[in-house]
């Protein structure tokens, strides 16, 4: 099995606004990407996710961390969907980030 997909995304909201976003923002995410990402298990410890996630018929685990001036999500992508790896990471990047920009 390959390694994780890691995603590391800065920003300068402090961990108190940036959990508050992700948190809110998980709805969402299933809404926007419901026929192909459905979200199974989510359990948050403070500042730390620990989520199951379905896609594509296929299950991946995960996690969140989130700190003071960065996210870093990791997840473990089957091997019939790491050949998506690059995809995930540009799109989990993009939509990350404006999800974190300040406003």
């Amino acid at each position: 099995m390959p390694g994780p997909l890691v995603v590391i995304i800065p920003h300068s909201l402090g961990k108190v606004e940036a959990s508050r976003r992700l948190k809110s923002s998980l709805a969402g995410i299933r809404t926007a990407f419901g026929g192909k990402l459905s979200i199974v298990e989510e359990v948050w410890t403070e500042d730390h996710l620990e989520f199951r996630i379905g896609i594509f018929g296929q299950a991946a685990t995960g996690t969140i961390d989130v700190a003071d001036e960065h996210v870093r999500l990791a997840v473990q992508l089957p091997w019939v969907l790491a050949i998506l790896a690059g995809k995930a990471k540009a799109l989990i990047q993009k939509h990350g980030q404006l999800m974190l920009d300040k406003k």
